[in-house]
């Protein structure tokens, strides 16, 4: 029964994503209370640690450096002139303000989780593979993963990473309806190059993490769209 359900409903595999980052991140938010200063700021370093690691390991999948440069030029450009960085951050203090949240990174938290859970190759297979009509396994399998890093991002990081949950399912939600109108288009190479941009994106966010440097990593989003229309043009 519950098998049926999760292949007929179109959302379903972005539902279940989303409420297992609630959950994680409720979890994270109880440990985060206990833990002392400096595990949770030695727990920060790991995760920023850990998607440094991911974003290298996605960007070499690329397999046009013309099509990744365009991508993150004409996708920044396009961002700065949308200003999302300013949106996205307004829409942290507008949650911080309805959760009545006294946390300082509450802003912080909720972009770097957010795009994190967006921003990635299983995200985007996931939601190719329930777009096109498959049972969403891909969706189960990342539900899972995204639980523990939310608890592990909870614990460092506190409130934020709970409303994350919501542009994730907005973002899996949209794209896996988006996929079942174009699913000709969705070729392994296009998924390749959309996830090497990716990847860059999320060198940024481990780079702001770390404090390396400030990178206004949110104004980069359309390169993954831009990314997406160049590979299967060329």
């Amino acid at each position: 029964m519950t098998g049926a359900f999760l292949e007929q409903f179109p959302l379903s595999g972005s539902v279940v994503n989303a409420v297992a980052i609630l959950f994680g991140a409720l979890a994270g938010m109880m440990l985060h209370s206990r833990l002392p200063r400096r595990y949770v700021t030695l727990t920060f370093q790991a995760f920023g640690l850990l998607t440094l690691y991911l974003g290298v390991s996605m960007a070499m999948k690329g397999h046009n450096i013309l099509v990744m440069m365009a991508s993150m030029v004409v996708g920044s450009l396009t961002g700065e002139l949308l200003n999302l960085d300013e949106r996205m951050t307004r829409l942290g203090e507008w949650a911080k303000g309805v959760l009545r949240s006294e946390d300082e990174r509450f802003s912080e938290a909720f972009v770097a989780s957010s795009l994190l859970f967006c921003v990635g190759s299983m995200a985007i297979l996931a939601s190719i593979e329930q777009g096109t009509g498959g049972f969403p396994s891909l969706f189960l399998t990342k539900a899972v993963m995204d639980g523990i890093g939310a608890l592990a991002l909870g614990t460092s990081l506190g409130s934020g990473v709970l409303f994350s949950s919501l542009p994730v399912l907005v973002y899996e939600g949209a794209l896996t309806l988006l996929t079942a109108q174009i699913r000709q288009f969705m070729t392994p190479v296009v998924v390749d190059e959309i996830s090497a941009v990716g990847g860059l994106l999320l060198i940024g966010i481990a780079l702001s993490v770390l404090e390396v440097k400030q990178i206004k990593t949110v104004n980069m989003l359309p390169a993954l769209a831009v990314g997406g229309l160049l590979a299967s043009l060329l």
